[in-house]
């Protein structure tokens, strides 16, 4: 019997594997992929170089980064075709694997990185300026009769994008709420601290007395409020 139990096992596993895949593919090919419903599409250059251009739609998770990137990835779904890319192919390369080697199912490199992508004449977003919010400014927006949940994201941040559903439900249940972008307010970033997103600051009577790092229930960020 356990004979049988083992032979099962084995030809589960094979056969999940023969459903996986990962392939690096040119740039034709790669703009198909993405252009199709329900895929993930993941730059996984440095949040600098993501801001001097990137592909439309793309999350940034920095592979040089491991700490950043495994937390980033945690929000994506494994049971999606996810599509990568650098500036060479090479750190796409290696992150592949390792999202294959972690449980991602369908994983694609675009070979040439997005160096190839430009020779093609490929479309290209790149940092749209804005004007910056000073710490003056951001802390007197905040109402000093009020208690305020400050919500520091980015469009491009894996977490962030997660949690979109969780802070309108906070929203619908009258809390207060206040979203800054993180990725375009940079040097508000900065004065408040703030090195990797989301980030969940607590304001009472205009002053901070509490935040908390990363992605969160609707269940932590109420307690958060609450206490």
């Amino acid at each position: 019997m356990k004979i049988i139990s083992f032979i099962i096992y084995i030809f589960f596993l094979v056969s999940c594997k023969s459903n996986a895949q990962t392939k690096t593919i040119e740039i034709n090919e790669f703009e198909k992929g993405i252009n199709t419903n329900n895929i993930q599409l993941l730059d996984v250059r440095t949040s600098q170089e993501f801001n001097s251009g990137h592909l439309t739609n793309a999350l940034q998770a920095n592979w040089n980064n491991q700490v950043e990137f495994s937390e980033r990835t945690e929000s994506l779904d494994k049971s999606k075709p996810i599509y990568l890319y650098c500036l060479s192919g090479a750190r796409s390369n290696d992150a592949m694997q390792w999202l294959f080697e972690n449980g991602f199912t369908q994983v694609y490199n675009m070979k040439g990185g997005i160096n190839a992508w430009k020779r093609g004449n490929k479309k290209i977003e790149g940092l749209v300026k804005v004007p910056q919010i000073t710490l003056t400014d951001f802390l007197d927006s905040i109402p000093k009769d009020k208690i305020v949940l400050v919500d520091v994201g980015a469009k491009w941040c894996p977490p962030c994008k997660k949690m979109l559903p969780t802070i309108e439900s906070l929203k619908s249940e009258k809390y207060n709420i206040l979203e800054v972008d993180g990725g375009e307010q940079t040097l508000l970033c900065e004065k408040l601290g703030i090195t990797a997103f989301p980030v969940f600051i607590l304001y009472k009577n205009g002053q901070e007395v509490k935040r908390k790092e990363g992605f969160a229930t609707i269940d932590e960020l109420k307690k958060l409020i609450n206490d």
